[in-house]
């Protein structure tokens, strides 16, 4: 009989197929319930979603709760059509699913399970691995450079794909669209996936990178680009469960297929009426997004005043070195005062910690706890 822990239960493995027992499932961040808690460890959004979110499902909830007894509409048309209509783009180009993270998996299972292996940064979004191993893709990952960039020329190796999440996580630094450019022009028939779940954070203002323009605006130059986006960070909808991909119709297609052939449902009608009632408040989007940048570069500022080293985020994060290196002791002091952030604890990324963008508030609190540490 095969056994495993979890937590202290002893789990018979016996009736699991090999790949349930060798998987090694991603680990999501902490969602811990504890009263008066500084939570910046999940990347979620300090502000609540649009007012108008939550007045589409009421009204669905208050005029249409009949409705609930039959199927959402599959395709999930009228998010679509906003998706499309903000992006400039046609309908048969956009794709959602129940969050980024599904379609990311219906990503791997449509176009990177071929012969040749995919290509990822070493230091990034630390699902790809999983999705790898669950869909048995081979996976080469590519060291970022020593500032932690993406090096686009570090790609040119023949591969299956590409997939690179831009700005990294948990790093915060942007890849250029002159280097995305450069991917999809040398692998051709390779899929060029962009991962832009914080695209929304780039500070257009910021005279230190060349472009703050997502990828999306290269679609219709290349048919193996393929743009990945998500509610649940600049939306404030992480409880919502929508992503998005942009693309070609053809790779369109191919999602749609293979979503067909697990969840031809995915979204909910709650979840269509509120994400589409999101799409259609700009003024309220612009705001939150750029609240969140003012207060990034405001705690920028204020954890290099106490001598961390900070990498230039462009998304609802920092990635933060304290000046000793001891990172996982500020992590551990920190949780002991309610303050939880994320440590990563592997070798070029044990010295760092993620911390999420906040409220003033919560900035105040976390200030005040790294002063108190360093006297």
């Amino acid at each position: 009989m095969s056994e495993l822990m979890s937590d202290t239960r002893i789990i018979d493995t016996r009736l699991w197929s090999n790949k349930a027992r060798n998987l090694s499932p991603y680990v999501p961040g902490e969602q811990p319930q504890h009263d008066n808690l500084c939570k910046l460890n999940t990347n979620e959004s300090p502000f609540p979603p649009s007012p108008k979110v939550g007045e589409a499902i009421n009204a669905v909830l208050a005029e249409q709760a009949d409705e609930l007894r039959l199927y959402p509409a599959p395709e999930s048309d009228d998010l679509r059509a906003a998706l499309a209509q903000l992006n400039g783009l046609d309908s048969k180009q956009v794709f959602v699913g129940n969050g980024s993270d599904e379609v990311l998996a219906l990503v791997f299972a449509s176009f990177f399970m071929k012969e040749q292996p995919i290509l990822a940064p070493d230091i990034s979004y630390s699902f790809y691995p999983v999705y790898a191993q669950t869909f048995d893709v081979e996976l080469v990952q590519i060291a970022l450079a020593d500032d932690f960039s993406v090096d686009a020329d570090a790609y040119s190796q023949p591969c299956g794909g590409i997939i690179i999440a831009n700005p990294n996580a948990p790093t915060g630094l942007l890849l250029s669209l002159a280097d995305i450019r450069k991917l999809a022009t040398e692998h051709p028939d390779a899929v060029i996936v962009i991962d832009e779940a914080y695209i929304d954070f780039v500070n257009t203002d910021d005279s230190s990178t060349d472009q703050a323009v997502s990828a999306i605006s290269l679609i219709d130059e290349f048919d193996n680009l393929l743009v990945t986006q998500t509610f649940s960070k600049s939306r404030s909808l992480a409880g919502l469960r929508v992503g998005m991909a942009f693309g070609n119709v053809s790779l369109i297609e191919a999602l749609t297929r293979m979503k067909n052939s697990f969840n031809s449902y995915p979204l909910d009608k709650l979840a269509q009426a509120g994400a589409t009632a999101s799409v259609l408040d700009k003024p309220y989007f612009e705001q939150t997004c750029q609240q969140v940048i003012d207060l990034r570069e405001s705690l920028t500022a204020q954890l290099t005043t106490l001598g961390y080293q900070v990498l230039p985020s462009h998304a609802n994060f920092i990635f933060a070195r304290p000046k000793d290196g001891n990172a996982s002791m500020v992590a551990s002091a920190l949780r002991e005062q309610g303050i939880i952030v994320r440590h990563f604890d592997q070798p070029r990324t044990q010295e760092y910690l993620r911390i999420t963008i906040g409220t003033a508030a919560q900035h105040k609190r976390l200030i005040d706890a790294l002063q108190e540490l360093s006297n």
